[in-house]
């Protein structure tokens, strides 16, 4: 299979569950661009990056138009989380792969489980204390520094189980969050980004906006618990993939 259709079939999933999910772009993105496209580690990273920003900003304005983006709380959250997660950053590169491997899918296996453990998908707007959503947005920002991801399929579950916000809403600020992550780390990579293969990230990229659109007319079909659940089973499924291949 030529790396064009590779391309456009893997980026038109990453931007499904973008647009649907409000996370996990990255998490799918980066072994689709190593295993599939044969991309080095570096530069998946990279343009996981770049496709993850340049979606989420397609699925935010989606969002965004449908009242579902809750403005104040996201860029709290998103901004609190900058500093920390360039800490976690730094000590990252003392830690071994494996280590990290198997500490992100511990992560990402909790949130999960606290997701299907919730008996409330949250429907109604409730008020959100800034110190809260500053101290969830820091802790988001030093796990997800550590564990070198964008951090959405983790500000999902944070936005839900810790701040109460229902799935929607937190889908649609979640993907601020990314935006302005991705934006962060972006900058930090600016002189590896004209390195990157464009033959192949540039339709990967179209594949994922468009795919963004179709999940987020998918999100305003399906109820929140719906999507709450599909969440917590991505990230589950995702969470024993990463073990295995931590331990072996």
């Amino acid at each position: 299979m030529s790396a064009l259709v590779l391309a456009l079939a893997a980026g038109a999933v990453v931007g499904l569950a973008l647009g649907a999910l409000g996370g996990g772009g990255s998490v799918l993105a980066v072994p689709a661009l190593i295993y599939l496209l044969g991309f080095s580690p570096v530069g998946a990273t990279t343009a996981s990056l770049v496709i993850v920003t340049l979606t989420s900003v397609t699925a935010l304005v989606a969002h965004a138009r449908d009242g579902h983006v809750r403005w104040r709380t996201g860029l709290l959250f998103a901004a609190a989380g900058i500093g920390p997660a360039m800490l976690g950053g730094a000590l990252a590169d003392r830690i071994p792969a494996a280590v990290l491997t198997a500490a992100f899918a511990v992560v990402a296996g909790l949130a999960a489980v606290r997701m299907l453990r919730s008996r409330h998908a949250a429907e109604s707007r409730t008020p959100v204390r800034p110190g809260r959503a500053a101290a969830a947005g820091a802790g988001l920002g030093a796990v997800t520094g550590v564990l070198g991801v964008g951090g959405g399929f983790l500000a999902v579950p944070a936005l839900v189980g810790v701040l109460g916000m229902r799935m929607r809403d937190a889908v649609g600020t979640s993907l601020l969050v990314i935006t302005v992550n991705s934006l962060a780390a972006l900058s930090m990579r600016a002189g590896t980004a004209g390195s990157l293969d464009w033959a192949v990230v540039g339709p990967f990229v179209a594949a994922a906006v468009l795919g963004a659109w179709d999940g987020k007319r998918l999100s305003a079909k399906v109820s929140g618990r719906t999507l709450q659940r599909v969440f917590a089973m991505v990230l589950l499924a995702v969470a024993g993939l990463m073990l295995i291949d931590a331990l072996l």
